[in-house]
């Protein structure tokens, strides 16, 4: 119990005096899992809506695999992706591994599965209500997924947050392809690896108190922003 309450009043402290070191890990941690975000949702949102309004042959079997995705080991994704770019990997040209770029990647690969499967059940809901009218419309393929993403985009926002707070929770990816360099690649998860493994316990769990926080943060700031809560959608 005091190691909590340690914890709570080491993290106080490094807020209170704007920790430089605590500032620069923060900032970094919501610009690699912000990035991440931005980019699995521009890929997830559509594929999934598209998804639940296309009809193929091999569509079972696609949404087999994409639920099957959601539960992929992010150690087995950083040890992928740091094959993949490694100076014997095909990308290793790039000189992309142990760099944010890198940790984006890995992020992107753990989270995409999760968002898409979400999108896909609420839309394919969506799709029922809305089949025949937008059939009767004629509309375009692109059309229907358009009107389905800004209709049911308060649906795609819990799905953005979800992989939002599974990215910027994730360590075991992060650790492999970033390596937890300082000033460099090190984030908020790694950093607490870092210190219980040293056994700073105070200081670990004073930056998973503000990890927590920061989730808490980010999830009622979009919703503030969307405005779900004024218009009685929340």
């Amino acid at each position: 119990m005091n190691e909590i309450w340690a914890g709570l009043t080491q993290a106080f402290w490094l807020i209170v005096t704007l920790d430089r070191d605590l500032v620069e890990i923060t900032l970094r941690s919501l610009q690699v899992s912000l990035t991440a975000l931005v980019i699995a949702s521009c890929i997830a949102l559509p594929f999934g809506t598209w998804l639940a309004v296309r009809r193929f042959k091999h569509r079972r079997a696609t949404i087999a695999v994409l639920n099957a995705l959601m539960g992929l080991p992010p150690v087995v994704v950083g040890l992928i992706v740091y094959l993949l770019l490694s100076r014997s990997g095909p990308f290793g040209v790039f000189g992309l591994l142990f760099t944010p770029t890198a940790m984006i990647i890995a992020q992107v690969i753990i989270i995409t599965p999760l968002i898409a499967s979400i999108t896909h059940q609420a839309m394919r809901e969506l799709w029922a209500e809305y089949h025949d009218l937008l059939i009767s419309l004629n509309t375009t393929k692109r059309q229907r997924v358009a009107t389905l993403i800004w209709d049911g985009r308060r649906t795609l926002l819990t799905a953005a947050l979800a992989g939002f707070g599974r990215a910027i929770g994730e360590v075991g990816a992060i650790m492999i392809v970033g390596g937890n360099i300082d000033h460099a690649t090190r984030v908020l998860t790694t950093a607490i690896a870092l210190e219980t493994g040293k056994g700073d316990f105070a200081l670990a769990l004073g930056l998973g108190f503000l990890l927590i926080a920061l989730a808490v943060a980010v999830n009622f700031g979009i919703h503030a922003l969307s405005r779900t809560e004024r218009e009685g959608r929340w």
